[in-house]
């Protein structure tokens, strides 16, 4: 079956309440690969790849986040498989 791959952007106060650490932990229970940044204008960027289902769980989890997030938007953008194996934490774009 084809991974299905989604850019997720995540608004609100979602820097510095542990949101990276959350995503990881969420992605990896859901079976995803990808990963999860900071970006420098106060938002996280996700780019989730595999199972159409399991995106679409990632999606509706980053709409509370983790306790201490208050998340505004979550705006899902089409991606491609980068072919990325694991979920990570990578540095601030």
């Amino acid at each position: 079956m084809a991974r299905s791959a989604a850019r997720l952007l995540v608004e609100g106060r979602v820097q510095g309440v542990g949101y990276r650490w959350w995503a990881v932990e969420t992605a990896r229970r859901l079976g995803l690969d990808g990963w999860v940044r900071n970006r420098t204008d106060g938002s996280v960027e996700i780019l989730a790849m595999g199972e159409a289902a399991g995106i679409e769980q990632l999606l509706q989890a980053c709409r509370a986040g983790p306790r201490g997030a208050s998340v505004r938007a979550v705006r899902r953008e089409a991606a491609e498989d980068d072919g990325g194996i694991g979920f990570e934490q990578r540095p601030t774009a």
